[in-house]
């Protein structure tokens, strides 16, 4: 898939329509997204919060709240307790924040009696469809992991390549992106990078191909690779970007989002299922475009 309109048109064929829990559900924008997703035949909703509230907002939207069940919970942690259970119950296929701090979310999904905790780590995907460019870019970690290690690095990439694959992307190409393309002692992320790769060629990291260090440029440009000399499968065809820590990621990502003007979508992953946790700043495309990545998703993490 190179567009959003492919990944819609995939999560339209599924057949049954998945099933997003929504935690905190009376928030405007989040509720348009998710009717338009329901209208697209992509998502079903369980919408979880203090139901007057949900009520209202609907209302003044027009949403009419008989195609949702609707779950009365005032509090904001018990709401969010609510949703995770629709999730980790299996009456939910992804979880999706509503009216509240992430933080909220985050501690009831990784509540070990109720929630969706994984075996690794969660780390956060954007897809990204850009202008004269004919493949989407995945951009990993811009939102949860700080300084990520060799290891929880390994960790993300894995979390990535699951999230390309869902959308038949078999043997997606891996990036890890420094401020240069070679390996110097005194910038510990190009020693990372360099480890990666020879993990990958190990095997160590499955169902892709990890190449690093590359600076930005030689790592979507061909044009550049060729001018730096550089051969190497991934060189100018990278699929994911791995950033070397969540300033860089962050950074990158706003980057791409206000001066590209691209179109866009992000999940956090490594969870038993994927959570949607848009920013109040994100679009309601963006909105949009999460759930659908959401949908395509499910059950493939």
């Amino acid at each position: 898939m190179k567009n959003f309109q492919e990944i819609l048109a995939k999560a339209q064929q599924q057949g049954e329509k998945k099933v997003i829990s929504v935690a905190v559900a009376q928030d405007r924008e989040v509720l348009l997204s998710v009717e338009e997703a329901r209208k697209k035949g992509v998502v079903d909703g369980i919408l979880v919060g203090d139901s007057a509230k949900i009520e209202k907002v609907a209302d003044e939207l027009n949403i009419d709240l008989s195609n949702y069940k609707v779950i009365d919970k005032k509090d904001d942690v018990e709401a969010a307790r609510q949703a995770v259970i629709e999730v980790s119950s299996g009456r939910a296929d992804m979880l999706m924040k509503g009216l509240v701090d992430t933080s909220v979310v985050l501690k009831a999904a990784l509540d070990r009696e109720i929630g969706l905790r994984g075996d690794g780590i969660l780390s956060h995907v954007a897809v990204f469809e850009i202008e004269n460019y004919d493949r989407l870019f995945f951009i990993t970690d811009a939102a949860m992991n700080i300084a990520p290690d060799l290891e929880a690095k390994k960790k993300i990439i894995d979390n990535s390549v699951k999230v390309a694959r869902a959308l038949d992307i078999e043997i997606p190409k891996v990036a890890c992106i420094c401020a240069k393309e070679k390996m110097n002692p005194k910038m510990p992320d190009t020693v990372d990078a360099h480890e990666l790769e020879e993990m990958s060629k190990r095997g160590e990291i499955e169902n892709c191909i990890v190449g690093g260090p590359f600076a930005l440029d030689n790592a979507v440009s061909i044009e550049a690779a060729k001018h730096k000399g550089i051969e190497h499968e991934v060189a100018g065809m990278a699929d994911i970007l791995l950033a070397p820590d969540i300033e860089g990621g962050n950074i990158l990502y706003k980057s791409i989002s206000y001066f590209a003007r691209s179109k866009g979508a992000g999940l956090i992953v490594g969870a038993a299922a994927p959570i949607i946790l848009t920013s109040r700043a994100d679009s309601e495309e963006t909105k949009l475009n999460s759930i659908i990545l959401g949908a395509m998703t499910a059950g493939k993490l």
